[in-house]
């Protein structure tokens, strides 16, 4: 149960119904809020409804708190004490019935303890790397976030489709399956592979090339064009069994891969901009020559526009090349048209950092083609900086030396490259420390937090207790230490955390939350080793049941929160 949205309508519910306010709208309290105060006021609860009041009916915030006050203490059981501080904010201490209830009620929910139940319709498009090689570490934060954003919200009870684009068509696919080719008159001829040609070099080109030859020992290989849409398929067939096998590797699975062959095969561009001509949204004209181009390479070509301006976009983009041939907007145009007619609540795409300039154009696609009826949301993931000993990893796709997932997975585990993605929002750039991911201390973040699990489930195996059961408490039984209460109100938290990390697309909220919950554990099981007034142990017993059940709490947090976040929870470390 989100305590914070419970006590939220609570609290609008009980002043409305007051004498003092039956005349002020519900809809003017939407920015009130309920939330975690301060630790120095030693509060549970914290709300600005005193403040909003005042705002609407023009009077002292604290004089209005001071009739709020009095509303809440005698209509709201659960609350034993308010206080107004500054302005006139309200701080909220829980009854110890409340907090045994809450209690009582989260440990119930279990696996669905922090969920906020949604029933929407979601396709989240990530990584969607081209088919011309393995992914290398620059998708691997997007493949991460992508998964992880996918997990949440299926985690709030939302139906979500995780899509893959495969760009197997155009230019980069010439040149990709000439490239195979070569490596192929490589193996069987023993011809030196043409390095004066536009080709990709990488190693993993003879693998693909071995494996082909593998299964077709007969193919000729007497020339290049005759060949070349039987290899290029393939080709993309067995570099699309790499891409998913690293996927794999980071715990990644795809619901739908969607390939560009079938908006060719199909004609879905034209038919698209049929009906964005019938709207007048796509006609024919010119545009202004780009700030970046000399006037005099600039050509002047009457072409197929999208007037994306009337979509908030900054200017209006061409559907064609000079020689007449689609843009890769032209595509995107019909695929995104593909999506909407699979009626979707809202589209989600996981964009790399080159791709910023590029989500004003494809929203205002979508909401021209669903008719502002379907949303699209962009999240581009900024760039990971890898380091080891100190020095920085540099990567060349072109050149055939990047880092792979592979290559980055045979120095750190899925664990750590999962967790470390997610430790600074997407929008920022992360400094990737090998050495730091496999020290086992404070400073690694996924260890501190997996050895508060195991820590837990320690003391449950060795005073061989089942962490399932059952155990009822009192008011009696209510007396939470300092470090106790920091854990409680911690724990209260984690409904509130998946609610904003959903609603926001932001899962590094997750990692750092988990990280001051490890924290405050840890914390508290240093001091009970130093001293008797906080030891949770006796003559190989606990000393409470709130202790115990705080520890299933945790326990059921981590396993909530690791399982959104497609990392391992060992029991033994």
């Amino acid at each position: 149960m989100n305590l914070f949205n419970y006590y939220l309508l609570e609290i609008i519910k009980k002043v409305l119904n007051s004498p003092d306010f039956k005349k002020i709208n519900k809809k003017s309290l939407s920015n009130v809020i309920v939330e975690s105060p301060p630790e120095k006021y030693n509060f549970d609860l914290s709300t600005n409804i005193a403040l909003i009041l005042s705002k609407i009916i023009k009077t002292n915030p604290r004089d209005i708190a001071v009739k709020i006050k009095l509303i809440l203490i005698n209509k709201i059981n659960d609350f034993a004490e308010i206080e107004i501080a500054g302005p006139g904010f309200l701080n909220i201490r829980l009854s110890k019935t409340a907090w045994i209830k809450n209690i009582n009620i989260s440990l119930k929910e279990k696996k669905n303890f922090g969920a906020n139940k949604n029933k929407k319709k979601y396709n989240i498009e990530f990584v969607s790397a081209n088919p011309t090689g393995p992914l290398h570490v620059g998708h691997c934060r997007g493949a991460v976030f992508g998964d992880v954003i996918s997990n949440l919200l299926t985690f709030n009870g939302n139906n979500v489709t995780k899509e893959f684009y495969v760009n197997d068509y155009g230019n980069q696919i010439d040149i990709f399956s000439e490239s195979v080719f070569y490596r192929l008159r490589e193996i069987k001829f023993d011809e030196n592979f043409p390095l004066n040609k536009n080709l990709y070099p990488g190693s993993y080109i003879l693998d693909i090339a071995k494996k082909i030859l593998n299964k077709n020992p007969k193919l000729d290989l007497s020339n290049f064009k005759k060949i070349q849409n039987k290899l290029g398929k393939i080709s993309i067939n067995y570099s699309m069994e790499l891409i998913k096998n690293d996927l794999k590797l980071l715990g990644i699975k795809h619901d739908k891969f969607f390939f560009e062959s079938k908006i060719v095969r199909d004609n879905l561009i034209k038919k698209v901009l049929n009906k964005l001509k019938k709207d007048k949204l796509v006609v024919e004209g010119f545009l202004k020559p780009p700030k970046s181009e000399e006037k005099v390479d600039w050509k002047k070509t009457k072409k197929l526009i999208f007037k994306s301006t009337l979509f908030n976009d900054d200017t209006d983009r061409s559907l064609q090349k000079d020689d007449g041939s689609w843009t890769y907007f032209a595509n995107d145009l019909a695929y995104h048209s593909n999506k909407i007619s699979r009626k979707y609540d809202f589209l989600i795409n996981i964009l790399g950092a080159d791709h910023i300039g590029y989500t004003k154009r494809i929203v205002a696609a979508v909401k021209a083609i669903s008719k502002n009826k379907t949303q699209l949301i962009c999240k581009v993931c900024q760039l990971v900086k890898l380091f080891k000993k100190g020095q920085p990893f540099k990567m060349s796709k072109r050149q055939g030396d990047f880092i792979s997932v592979s290559d980055l997975l045979t120095e750190v585990n899925k664990d750590s490259i999962r967790f470390m993605m997610l430790n600074r929002g997407n929008d920022m750039e992360i400094d990737f420390d090998f050495e730091k991911v496999l020290e086992k201390n404070k400073d690694n973040q996924v260890f501190y937090v997996q050895y508060c699990y195991a820590r837990i489930n320690s003391l449950f195996r060795n005073l061989n207790l089942d962490p399932e059961k059952e155990i009822k408490i009192d008011k009696n039984d209510f007396e939470p230490n300092t470090f106790e209460y920091k854990l409680l109100r911690k724990i209260i938290e984690w409904p509130k955390v998946i609610n904003i990390s959903s609603n926001r697309l932001e899962p590094h909220r997750i990692t750092f939350y988990l990280y001051d919950l490890a924290t405050i554990f840890h914390s508290y099981w240093s001091e009970g080793n130093k001293s008797d007034n906080y030891k949770f142990i006796s003559n190989n017993k606990m000393n409470n049941i709130l202790s115990f059940k705080i520890f299933q709490l945790i326990s059921i947090v981590l396993q909530n929160a690791m399982r959104i976040l497609g990392v391992s929870l060992p029991k033994k470390m």
